[in-house]
């Protein structure tokens, strides 16, 4: 890559790059919103990348596995995908590739013939287990230039503006649908 190509990257992942003008025309939410946005685009493309380089997998397959890793019998498939945020169909496709490289299976349940619980192999641990070990070092680099007393207070506030999220949810008009 080039260094227009890299520029062009980097400002695509910052969400901040649309104030660099006149940061101070934008409402103090705004700003913060797309300083929030910013990080954590920047967080998720060098943890991606690192994946890919070192582990040859993809962001969606480590955050499928983190979820089965937390439990010994399993998680249904709609249960998994609720838990990722994400369509059946998506979650179907990456459990179907995890399958056919023996890091998970995949087991009809008793009770309902249509419904599958998906759980980690032995194997699809002890994968995962050197996949988390190194992610959590990659956080600890990525926010190592915070110091520890900085990260407890951004916590903190971080826990204020999720409440604040959340007792805001709902509160927006939806928009009319058209009849």
């Amino acid at each position: 890559m080039n260094d227009k190509e890299i520029a062009d990257v980097r400002d695509h992942i910052d969400a901040e790059y649309a104030l660099r003008e006149n940061p101070h025309d934008h409402r103090s939410e705004l700003r913060l919103w797309l300083r929030l946005l910013t990080c954590a685009n920047l967080i998720e493309a060098e943890i991606r990348k690192r994946l890919r380089e070192q582990f040859d997998t993809t962001l969606p397959r480590f955050d499928l596995m983190a979820q089965l890793y937390r439990t010994e019998e399993g998680i249904l498939l709609g249960e998994l995908s609720q838990r990722m945020m994400v369509s059946n169909g998506n979650v179907t496709g990456l459990v179907e590739r995890l399958v056919q490289e023996g890091l998970i299976e995949r087991q009809v349940t008793e009770n309902d013939r249509r419904a599958a619980r998906v759980r980690m192999t032995h194997r699809g641990r002890a994968v995962f287990s050197k996949m988390a070990e190194a992610h959590g070092e990659w956080i600890a680099e990525l926010l190592g230039g915070v110091g520890e007393s900085e990260q407890e207070q951004l916590w903190e506030q971080l826990g204020h503006l999720k409440l604040s999220v959340r007792n805001a949810k709902g509160t927006v008009p939806e928009r009319r649908k058209k009849q």
